[in-house]
């Protein structure tokens, strides 16, 4: 199966064995020529499978059976992260949401909470607040700041929005029985920033991942989170980040 999109203002030709990435990426359709081709074959569906079977092994999970389709659409997606580290582009594990069209984004290790604090933050802020991507946001990291791009590859929830927003802030988020939010300087930043993207095996790739980092962790306001999870957390978050100091 054929079909041409557009994702962080890149298209691309997608040449596929199953039609559910072509579903899964029905809202980035478009005409045009494309830039270049990201074409899948039976090996990296298989790779996949081996990857996420490992990873269940890894993290004490059942090892789950995925349908050869939503595999495929994984290897699109690994493609598409690995093409577009060469136009400053990457791939991070993490809830953004857009606020009066400013970019945030809640990173954490699994199971923390990203997807209910972004949540909380929506039922706060009603209107003014849209997702980008619940789930693998891509950030294109540059000299003028971060923009953050909506994609479908967007967690168990399906929340994303077509659009790209300027990044304001990244919130490292951990659980407290109280909340509190404080600035926090790159340095610190940096070992979680980098776990949270993605990271290519080979090592000239993974040498363009590593400036991409350091541009985010220069290029948006940095903040640690300690929250229990209810409203007050949003409220508290979000009026720190908006207005709030950076180091």
């Amino acid at each position: 199966m054929k079909g041409v999109y557009c994702i962080a203002e890149h298209r691309f030709a997608l040449a596929s064995l199953y039609p559910a990435v072509h579903e899964l990426c029905a809202a980035y359709r478009c005409g045009g020529p494309p830039s270049f081709l990201i074409e899948t074959c039976r090996a990296d569906i298989e790779q996949e499978r081996e990857k996420a079977a490992a990873a269940d092994r890894m993290a004490g999970r059942p090892v789950v059976d995925h349908s050869e389709g939503y595999l495929e659409s994984v290897a699109v997606y690994r493609k598409l992260a690995r093409r577009l580290l060469e136009d400053g582009i990457l791939l991070f594990h993490g809830s953004a949401i857009a606020v009066d069209g400013m970019g945030y984004v809640f990173a954490a290790k699994s199971g923390t909470g990203k997807s209910t604090h972004a949540r909380l933050w929506r039922q706060f802020l009603g209107d003014r607040a849209v997702m980008v991507n619940d789930d693998k946001p891509l950030l294109k990291i540059g000299p003028g700041g971060v923009t953050v791009y909506g994609t479908p590859w967007d967690g168990n929830h399906r929340l994303s929005s077509n659009i790209a927003v300027p990044l304001r802030a990244v919130c490292l988020l951990e659980r407290a029985e109280r909340n509190s939010i404080r600035p926090i300087s790159p340095r610190e930043a940096w070992p979680a920033l980098l776990t949270q993207s993605y990271r290519p095996d080979a090592p000239d790739e993974l040498a363009k991942t590593l400036p991409l980092v350091d541009g985010l962790a220069h290029g948006a306001r940095l903040y640690r989170l300690g929250c229990n999870m209810e409203p007050e957390a949003a409220r508290l978050a979000f009026e720190t980040m908006s207005k709030g100091e950076s180091l």
